[in-house]
């Protein structure tokens, strides 16, 4: 696999040792078990997988790529290049600029970009709409397009969907940048429809199986339908493709259900003419975090930190896969650990950021799960440790452990 430039202060120390004997020990990524670093009143222990994935160093590389490469232009990223508040605020320091914020409202009107102008595509895609908007403006949109090459995989797929004239349903979020992307793309080669979980998923059901009426059926998904969907014809043929950061087993579990569906409706002979296996539509990275952290869940830890950016979807199914086994507080970064008593965690349920008090339990040692989101560097993982270790005053040297 290509590796990437990516500055130096998202590498780190501590971590980077670990992947590294990792990735010797296990090339083909098969051992999902953690790796466990000792410092004494403390014990760490660490995800076998997380951190930048191939798409975000990619989309790292070529946004400071286009810095260096352009000094005397203006540089606008569509939106935030990747979900973490460090990554895009250092690029907001030197000079960039965003054209929308993650919810697709304006900050900068479309009238004020022109020819001359450096416009990045970030990670997770762009519409079709806004690419030619770009390119009548004269805009380069391929030489800092990061999209990342997974995402670009679902396009695909869904293009072959519509070629078998299939309806593709989008398990994603609705509002997420990515999400959009995909829809917008798939809309021009299939008859299109995004659902948000299982229960949803339900819904597609009860009406495949006659249950529910067309009006309840169109309430139920208005805004989240390409035009003239029909669910009478549109619904007899489909295939299920994952917004990339999703739970993998949702996308799974969702597939399978509504394949049984079409059993139901037409029998198991006849399913194939139904449902398309779209299993190649999920992200390896994707899968291999989640992986590793539902590994996780077998060890004895004391409490999870999960570290990344607050509006990052991936990150947030690492801390959902974790809560029910662990307290699990989700940071974004070391400062959200205020004392060795006291931390500021995200609530993924309420949206809102909660202060917990005796995060730490009292004993020797305590045993802490460590992970973080696809967008998160490193660095700010390795920060988060030696926060901790300062806090019970542990500091080692990363020389001093064997791993």
């Amino acid at each position: 696999m290509k590796k990437f430039d990516i500055p130096d202060q998202y590498k780190s120390p501590i971590i980077s040792k670990v992947k590294a004997k990792r990735k010797l020990e296990d090339p083909r990524k098969k051992d999902f078990s953690p790796t466990y670093l000792d410092f004494g009143t403390v014990r760490f222990i660490i995800s076998r997988h997380f951190g930048f994935c191939y798409g975000v160093e990619n989309a790292i590389e070529k946004s400071y790529n286009a810095i260096q490469e352009n000094p005397e232009k203006r540089i606008f990223l569509l939106s935030q290049m990747i979900h973490n508040p460090e990554v895009n605020n250092d690029l907001l320091s030197q000079g960039l600029r965003f054209i929308q914020d993650t919810d697709g409202s304006q900050l900068i009107p479309w009238d004020d970009i022109t020819k001359e102008d450096i416009v990045i595509i970030p990670a997770f895609g762009t519409t079709v709409e806004i690419q030619e908007l770009l390119e009548q403006k004269g805009i380069d949109t391929l030489k800092y397009n990061t999209t990342c090459p997974f995402v670009e995989k679902v396009w695909n797929r869904s293009e072959k969907l519509g070629e078998l004239s299939h309806t593709v349903i989008i398990h994603g979020k609705h509002t997420h940048e990515e999400t959009k992307a995909t829809f917008s793309h798939s809309k021009e080669n299939a008859p299109s429809l995004v659902i948000k979980d299982m229960k949803e998923a339900e819904i597609l059901a009860d009406y495949i199986l006659g249950k529910i009426s067309k009006a309840d059926f169109y309430s139920s998904f208005d805004g989240r339908m390409s035009l003239n969907f029909d669910p009478e014809i549109h619904l007899a043929r489909i295939g299920v493709v994952n917004q990339t950061t999703m739970l993998a087993t949702d996308t799974q579990a969702i597939t399978d259900f509504l394949r049984d569906t079409m059993i139901t409706k037409y029998g198991e002979a006849n399913v194939k003419e139904h449902i398309s296996d779209t299993r190649d539509t999920l992200c390896y990275a994707t899968n291999d975090n989640q992986s590793a952290t539902l590994e996780l869940l077998n060890t004895a830890a004391d409490l999870a930190i999960v570290v990344g950016g607050y509006n990052s979807s991936n990150t947030s199914h690492l801390v959902e896969l974790l809560e029910p086994n662990f307290p699990t507080y989700f940071i974004k970064n070391k400062d959200e650990i205020l004392s060795d008593t006291a931390i500021q965690s995200f609530n993924i349920h309420s949206k809102e950021l909660e202060e917990k008090f005796d995060f730490l339990p009292e004993k020797d040692p305590i045993n802490i799960i460590i992970t973080s989101g696809a967008s998160c560097p490193d660095s700010a993982v390795d920060a988060v440790m030696q926060r901790i270790l300062d806090l019970r005053e542990a500091s080692i040297s990363i020389d001093q452990i064997a791993l």
